[in-house]
């Protein structure tokens, strides 16, 4: 594949330069390279008014160094992590004194907000922990299957992924530390909040979360190198929609991994937990990746310590996408 040329025309950079040569939007360029923040968190932070804010906002967005994305009645605000303008912005950040002292001040105030923001999360969290810990109990402990995913994972450099139905961003917080960016999709505005403040808690700036249908995604073609979807299917109504979504992101040789559990008949899980599909058989989950022009080249199941009749299996299934990629060249072959 050909590498991606980032440099800017001279009307972009010009814009660009412009767009960040006043001293408001250069701190919220720096603000928004640290963390995804809405208009009143700016407000809070900055100590100005919502009309002067969101002017310097849709400047900063003209000139491409950040972007803007919605999450139910809120609006996101972030510095662009990919092409010219992340290139122009970083470049422009590094040339900064991180100790400068408006930059230091703005940085504590951040903290305030991110500690605020942390509590709430942690409040949702507690409050819906009894649900997540009554699953546990069901199945494999979680460490054995992050470490079967990890494995099925493992070999080759993961330069962008994508987790669906993301929650807690679990995913993101495991690969994180390891990958080019990371980005993690969930319906829920509240889950979210948790997800956001783990991220910002591991310092992993380059992933990010936002709402999202898993149906229909805001996303491009040929976007991602892996995918997740992990413990999400069995919640949705036609799971072979979503995984032929998820396959659409893909890039050329690119995988899909997905974790749920195999076949059970606990119907309290449909009952009390909103669970559509009490699981799936093999089979079914790779006849939707075949479907969606994935090979499966993996199928495991992990079963659970105890014999007890309400155990859950958890199965992995990873498909990869049947376009290869040339060495060194843009061309695609079958």
């Amino acid at each position: 594949m050909a590498p991606k040329d980032d440099r800017l025309g001279f009307e972009p950079l010009l814009a660009g330069l412009k767009a960040s040569a006043e001293d408001t939007r250069l701190r919220l360029l720096a603000l928004l390279g640290e963390a995804e923040l809405t208009v009143s968190d700016l407000i809070e932070i900055l100590g100005q008014s919502q009309p002067r804010v969101s002017r310097h906002l849709r400047l900063l967005s003209e000139a491409g160094l950040i972007e803007r994305f919605r999450e139910g009645s809120w609006a996101f605000h972030r510095r662009v992590s990919e092409g010219p303008g992340a290139k122009l912005g970083q470049t422009l950040l590094d040339l900064i004194d991180p100790t400068d002292r408006v930059l230091t001040r703005d940085r504590e105030r951040l903290n305030q907000v991110r500690a605020a923001r942390a509590a709430a999360a942690q409040a949702y969290f507690r409050k819906h922990a009894r649900h997540w810990d009554e699953l546990r109990k069901l199945h494999v402990a979680e460490a054995a299957v992050e470490a079967a995913v990890r494995e099925a994972l493992s070999g080759v450099r993961i330069e962008s992924l994508l987790d669906l139905g993301t929650g807690t961003g679990r995913m993101l917080e495991l690969f994180g530390p390891e990958i080019g960016r990371g980005v993690g999709i969930d319906l829920n505005p509240e889950m979210l909040g948790v997800a956001r403040a783990n991220l910002e808690r591991a310092g992993l700036k380059h992933c990010s979360v936002r709402q999202g249908d898993i149906y229909n995604l805001s996303l491009g073609r040929d976007a991602f190198d892996v995918v997740i979807v992990h413990q999400v299917l069995h919640f949705l109504e036609d799971g072979a929609r979503a995984i032929r979504e998820a396959a659409r992101l893909l890039r050329p040789g690119g995988r899909l991994l997905v974790i749920d559990f195999a076949p059970h008949e606990l119907e309290f899980l449909r009952e009390e937990h909103t669970h559509r599909r009490l699981g799936f058989a093999e089979e079914t989950v790779a006849q939707w990746m075949a479907a969606a022009g994935l090979d499966v080249v993996l199928h495991r199941t992990l079963s659970p310590e105890r014999a007890a009749k309400d155990a859950l299996t958890v199965s992995l299934w990873l498909g990869r996408d049947r376009r290869m990629v040339i060495a060194g060249s843009s061309r695609e072959v079958a």
